[in-house]
C-alpha cells in the first residue's frame, strides 16, 4: 500500500467516525491533524470525497483556521505567546532564545522533525506571562534557564 493510499484509508475512517457528514468538517480536520500532525493534501482530498463536498470547501476551512497546518510539523510544537502581557515580560527575548537553540524561525520545523516553532497572539494565561505552550503543556513565567531545561528534557525523552 502506498503512502497516499494509507493516508486516504485512514482519512476515510476518520470521516466515517464523524458520520460522513460535512457538518463535522472541523472535527474531521482536527482528527486528521492529530493523526498525521498536519493536514496532508491527500487527506484533504479524501475527506472532501468522503463528505461529498468540493475540495475547495475543505481547503478553505483548513486554511482559515490558524490551528491547522498544511506543512508537516515536528513532534513537539512550541508556541510562544506574544500577547501584550507576555510581550512586556520579555517574550521576544524568549523567542530569540528558542530560535537560536532550535535553529529555526517561527513557522519552521527542525530537520530532525523534533520541534516546530510558532508564535501566537495570546494563550489566555496572562497572569503567568511570559508563557510558552509545548504541545498541550503550559509553561508560565518562562525564563532562559527554563528553556534550556525543557529542551534538554525533551531531547532526553526522545533518546530513550
Amino acid at each position: 500500500m502506498t503512502k497516499a493510499m494509507s493516508v486516504a484509508a485512514k482519512t476515510k475512517q476518520i470521516v466515517k467516525k464523524h458520520g460522513n457528514d460535512k457538518s463535522g468538517m472541523i472535527a474531521v480536520l482536527q482528527d486528521i491533524q492529530e493523526t498525521f500532525n498536519y493536514l496532508p493534501k491527500e487527506a484533504l482530498k479524501a475527506a472532501a470525497k468522503a463528505m461529498k463536498v468540493p475540495f475547495s470547501r475543505v481547503y478553505e476551512a483548513a486554511t482559515f483556521y490558524t490551528a491547522f497546518s498544511l506543512k508537516p510539523r515536528g513532534k513537539n510544537i512550541v508556541k510562544i505567546c506574544l500577547g501584550t502581557a507576555c510581550h512586556v515580560r520579555g517574550a521576544s527575548a524568549l523567542q530569540d532564545k528558542f530560535e537560536r537553540t532550535l535553529g529555526i524561525k517561527p513557522g519552521e520545523t527542525t530537520k530532525d522533525n523534533k520541534f516546530s516553532l510558532e508564535t501566537v497572539n495570546c494563550v489566555g494565561a496572562c497572569a503567568l506571562g511570559p508563557v510558552v505552550v509545548i504541545n498541550t503543556d503550559y509553561h508560565g513565567q518562562m525564563t532562559m534557564k527554563k528553556i534550556d531545561k525543557i529542551i534538554d528534557n525533551i531531547n532526553k525523552e526522545g533518546a530513550q
